[in-house]
């Protein structure tokens, strides 16, 4: 049988590596919705420290997932991150700390956590043109999309990226620490034993690493174009 393929891009990669920039601008040369997973981990992971539940108490963790409560809202103009609501409420930059990055690493590695995240992220793409980037979204949330990156680049890259980005945002950095935690992370999601951060085998690999955000886009909307056109609707 004949896997049916959903018109969905995937786009996935370690920390750091551009791919929120990247795949809002892809969406919107598209007119795709952009789905950002890591913000959904994120905010379980604020939930979890807000209410004081340790992720390996299951039966709290358990009662926290079937009260939650979270929505994805297009950015403010002239910003870079989805905005996130739980239960109402706007939570801002406070998700989107190098700390609340570790401890989101943490909780995604929890079968629960994956479970009920991967339900609703394909509950939302379930009507596809949707950009959906993150750890393992071309792998196990949407394995029939049509078109599948891996955006990497390297650590130093990335972690100079992610340092400028918190200093236009009026925050102090400690690069070196940046660096560290971002090559914890990158051995954490790939060596957790559920849906680790692997290239999907059929997905195209993108190293940013020398590339403007512009170039990277342009090649991912020129390769979808391209599979379009050779007839994978």
């Amino acid at each position: 049988m004949v896997a049916i393929k959903q018109r969905i891009v995937t786009i996935d990669g370690p920390s750091g590596g551009g791919k929120s920039t990247v795949s809002r601008a892809l969406a919107v040369k598209l007119r795709f919705t952009y789905l950002d997973t890591g913000a959904m981990y994120r905010a379980v992971a604020f939930q979890c420290r807000q209410q004081g539940v340790d992720p390996a108490d299951d039966h709290r963790l358990e009662t926290l997932l079937s009260t939650f409560r979270m929505e994805l809202l297009p950015p403010d103009p002239g910003e870079d991150d989805v905005r996130v609501l739980i239960d109402g409420q706007e939570m801002g930059s406070q998700l989107r700390t190098p700390e609340m990055g570790m401890l989101a690493s943490q909780v995604s590695a929890l079968p629960q956590v994956r479970q009920t995240l991967t339900r609703l992220q394909r509950e939302i793409g379930a009507g596809g043109r949707i950009v959906a980037e993150g750890r393992d979204t071309g792998t196990v949330v949407f394995p029939g999309a049509v078109w599948k990156f891996f955006l990497d680049a390297s650590p130093e890259v990335r972690a100079r990226r992610r340092a400028a980005q918190l200093r236009n945002k009026g925050e102090l950095v400690d690069e070196r620490q940046l660096l560290a935690q971002i090559i914890q992370r990158d051995r954490d999601d790939r060596e957790r034993p559920i849906a680790p951060l692997m290239a999907a085998l059929d997905a195209l690999t993108i190293d940013s690493t020398g590339l403007s955000v512009d170039e990277v886009v342009r090649q991912m909307y020129d390769r979808v174009l391209a599979v379009s056109c050779c007839g994978e609707k």
